[in-house]
């Protein structure tokens, strides 16, 4: 446990630490259905007890876990009442160098990541909301057309008098277009002159954009859960929160949190199981685009290695995921450093402003993902080098790939 031991808390992760060890041992006295919902609840948005960082919590957890999740059916583990995250934190425990167990092959609990018996649909935050409005105008017509007969002495009464004044004040006023036909003779009313409107003035033109990779909207994502997409062999199918208010248009609701449907082009390029859990960048103002009939609303940045001139660009691989700090949180603002900014609502695909600084995009010698401006030449010239951080100033990342190109 190494690993673990290299790792230093605060005196909250500390006190959070301790709530989990406990946590641990009442499973090991007496693992109920309630306890093991809730603690499945719990890791629903965590890929590790303390959320990222590794801890000697979850080789407790794993511990009194492991033997109880062995012996769970398919349907316990990955049905619709099942405990998917528990299953997935005993999973990653058990394989993870990072805990520094060394469990047997034979010791280990048996997990098919693509088992997964049932799948939550996600809830359209639009429709859901226009459901809700529906239901509460038809409980307020039903109210109104049953509560007729509860109406007093009074309020009838108050009713009949309103509709006999009413009825009053239309006789008087036929009485009075009567009288003004016959006397014919008596001056009109002189009609007001209608005021000349001055012209308008034309609106202000709109700002010009400025040229910036800031224009890209750059966030922090943790993926939530990804499968593979039912009808492409290279697509990975994951469901991302990104920071986004709920009712945001294209997204949907996932164990509470406001998520976004994402298709990327990593099956075969990155493990599955290296998906599930993790944090990653994402690019978040592309406009949308069905992929094999599953609308994909963001994008998610890896590197490769640079396609050497006259090369073929046939995606191969190796791809690394581009990874914020370990304690980003979900929807954190990204962005180069010097090139800070308001990026666009949607980029609009007809002014290229991906395609035109995403050249750009790269990994330095110390496995820093950066802007070049050099390389850009719609910057005239602009030079420099920007490190690609979050508003918190943790630096993002890959394994391996220097040298490499992000996209």
């Amino acid at each position: 446990m190494a690993a673990l031991d290299a790792q230093k808390y605060t005196p909250a992760e500390e006190s959070e630490i301790q709530t989990w060890l406990d946590k641990a041992t009442s499973l090991k006295v007496a693992a109920s259905d309630a306890l093991l919902d809730t603690l499945n609840t719990d890791l629903a948005t965590r890929s590790t007890a303390l959320g990222t960082k590794p801890s000697k919590a979850d080789v407790a957890l794993y511990e009194s876990l492991a033997p109880l999740v062995k012996a769970w059916t398919p349907e316990q583990r990955t049905g619709q009442q099942g405990r998917p995250n528990i299953v997935r934190l005993v999973d990653f425990v058990q394989n993870s160098p990072l805990f520094g167990l060394s469990v047997a092959e034979g010791d280990k609990v048996p997990v098919d990541a693509e088992e997964v018996l049932y799948v939550k649909p996600p809830v359209d935050a639009k429709a859901e909301k226009e459901r809700l409005k529906k239901e509460k105008a038809a409980a307020a017509a039903a109210a109104a057309a049953g509560g007729g007969s509860d109406k007093t002495l009074v309020d009838r009464t108050k009713e009949a008098a309103s509709a006999v004044a009413a009825k009053a004040v239309e006789a008087k006023d036929k009485i009075v277009e009567a009288v003004a036909g016959e006397g014919g003779g008596k001056p009109q009313k002189q009609k007001k002159e209608k005021k000349e409107r001055a012209p308008k003035q034309p609106a202000a033109p709109p700002a010009p954009t400025v040229l910036s990779p800031c224009l890209i909207d750059l966030r922090v994502g943790h993926i939530l859960k990804a499968i593979k997409h039912p009808e492409a062999d290279s697509l990975y199918v994951s469901t991302i929160a990104m920071g986004d208010p709920a009712g945001t248009d294209d997204t949907s609701e996932h164990e509470g949190q406001v998520v976004r449907t994402v298709c990327s082009g990593l099956n075969g390029l990155v493990p599955l199981e290296e998906m599930q859990g993790r944090k990653v960048v994402v690019v978040c103002n592309l406009k949308p685009v069905k992929m094999r009939g599953i609308k994909s609303s963001a994008m998610v940045l890896a590197a490769s290695p640079r396609i050497k001139e006259g090369e073929a660009d046939d995606h191969k691989g190796p791809v690394e995921l581009v990874s914020p700090p370990a304690d980003a949180k979900a929807g954190e603002r990204v962005y180069f450093e010097g090139w800070q900014g308001e990026p666009e609502k949607v980029l609009n695909p007809k002014k290229k402003i991906w395609e035109t600084f995403q050249p750009g995009f790269t990994t330095t010698d110390a496995l820093e993902v950066a802007f070049d401006a050099g390389v850009v030449e719609a910057l005239e010239g602009k030079t420099g080098l920007g490190k690609l951080v979050t508003a918190s100033g943790g630096l993002c990342t890959v394994a391996s790939l220097k040298g490499g190109q992000v996209r």
